[in-house]
């Protein structure tokens, strides 16, 4: 099925490019607007900057504000940027309060005051509860409109109520129970509201051990939360317990598909909301800093290397073998590394069990390090003809393999201590690391011990 989806994007890609460059604008609007905002956002993203531009005008403006929803941060912030005040209002008068607020924070200070002032007071009053929480927590993720009922009501007093409402929020799948002072006490799912007696009493059969979601939570655990529970939605208090809004599961997939995606892209030294088609010069900036660290990273190797120069010269196999030793120690480190980062991410890894993980991979390391030292050993002697050189380069080998997952365990916890993303710097420590022990294991090996080996194996 994955297959098929991405065939059509991809050929939607080609298709809206084709239309654009013949100039079959009508071609293009009419394709876009059978799309789900979801679609049109990925063909957006997809496209070349000339291209997008085009292409968002023809959106119909009824779909604008959630094709906007949908975007990357980066990208939603450069089309907003040429909308006026009034085409921002329009855009997002249709959304819920938690979009709205995704959508408002792409704009300046300036820009969210103006389209604030020019909605509706309950519209505006509903944002500015959402905005008033970090947009990665709780709050933030919160959407203000849910169904709430008294305890003290009866189940056929709940049933006219509902059938005078319109429609009801989306993913209901519950209904929340709150006190005149709107305190939060718990829920009244609606499978137990239609499966209950008219004259049933809500505190008789509503869940008061459903417990609900601070507004401070952060998203994280919150999408753990859902995870953990197969929850389909769940309320959020405050800090005194008055219930204030109510998550759902399509918000949790889009912080569980942004942590997946954050986790991929920093390894790299990226940002899941980067834009594919940003412009060039804000793109260089983001990873000269990147490629500046890997450079300073290199340079220290390169220090390491040169301390041992009359070393390499007397024999020249070791620059030609010294290389393998950091490359595997970095392969080895990375797997560590990553499973380190996790369990992290997971809440597996905690204090009390770090001493096991750390034993498991330093035995993983030792095993893969007798392994690998002795086949490097039978390689580099047979292909030299040194049986010394073999034994320089399978000692380094098991030295880096035993270092390498000590630092891929260790980094992670160091890292995440000092408030960094071990996602993002774990990897260029580690490689500096591994790089660094490898290189000096085998030239300060060779340094100290190769003049003895020769003279024992002469």
């Amino acid at each position: 099925m994955n297959t098929v989806t991405n065939k059509n994007k991809k050929e939607r890609i080609i298709a809206l490019s084709t239309a654009i460059e013949s100039g079959s604008l009508i071609r293009v609007q009419r394709m876009l607007n059978t799309l789900h905002p979801a679609e049109i956002a990925h063909l957006l993203e997809s496209s070349p900057l000339s291209q997008r531009k085009i292409a968002w005008e023809l959106v119909q403006k009824k779909n604008k504000g959630r094709v906007l929803v949908e975007l990357g941060e980066e990208v939603r912030a450069s089309l907003i940027e040429e909308m006026n005040t009034v085409d921002v209002i329009e855009a997002v008068k249709y959304l819920e309060a938690d979009d709205m607020a995704d959508v408002l924070q792409s704009l300046p200070n300036t820009g969210i005051r103006e389209t604030l002032e020019g909605m509706g007071q309950q519209a505006r009053e509903r944002v500015e509860t959402v905005l008033g929480y970090d947009e990665d927590t709780a709050g933030g993720m919160m959407d203000t409109q849910a169904i709430t009922i008294r305890s003290d009501v009866n189940i056929d007093v709940v049933l006219r109520y509902l059938r005078r409402q319109n429609n009801l929020p989306t993913h209901t799948d519950s209904l929340i129970v709150i006190d005149r002072y709107d305190y939060y006490l718990g829920t009244l799912s609606l499978a137990t509201l239609l499966t209950s007696q008219p004259d049933d009493a809500v505190t008789d059969i509503m869940s008061p051990t459903h417990e609900a979601i601070l507004a401070t939570t952060t998203s994280h655990d919150v999408a753990t939360l859902f995870e953990d529970r197969n929850l389909i939605s769940a309320p959020v208090v405050n800090n005194n317990n008055q219930f204030i809004g109510r998550i759902t599961i399509d918000d949790v997939v889009d912080v569980i598909r942004d942590e997946a995606e954050h986790s991929v892209m920093s390894m790299a030294g990226l940002n899941e909301e980067d834009d594919l088609f940003a412009p060039v010069l804000p793109s260089v900036k983001r990873r000269a800093l990147w490629l500046g660290t890997n450079l300073a990273t290199a340079f220290l190797a390169a220090w390491v290397v040169s301390q041992f120069t009359d070393t390499i010269e007397s024999a020249v196999a070791l620059a030609v073998l010294m290389g393998i030793v950091p490359s595997m120690g970095g392969i080895a480190g990375s797997q560590t590394l990553t499973l380190a980062i996790r369990g992290l991410a997971v809440g597996q890894l905690v204090k009390s069990n770090l001493l096991s993980l750390l034993n498991k991979e330093l035995i993983l390391g030792l095993i893969n390090g007798i392994l690998w030292a002795f086949i490097v050993f039978l390689i580099a002697t047979f292909a030299f003809h040194n049986i010394s050189i073999g034994i320089i380069i399978a000692i380094a080998m098991l030295l880096n393999l035993l270092i390498a997952p000590l630092a891929g365990v260790a980094l992670p916890i160091i890292l995440n201590k000092f408030k960094i993303d071990p996602a993002l710097a774990g990897g260029v420590i580690l490689t500096t690391i591994t790089d660094v022990v490898g290189y000096a294991a085998v030239l300060g090996l060779a340094t100290l011990g190769l003049p003895f080996l020769n003279q024992l194996f002469k």
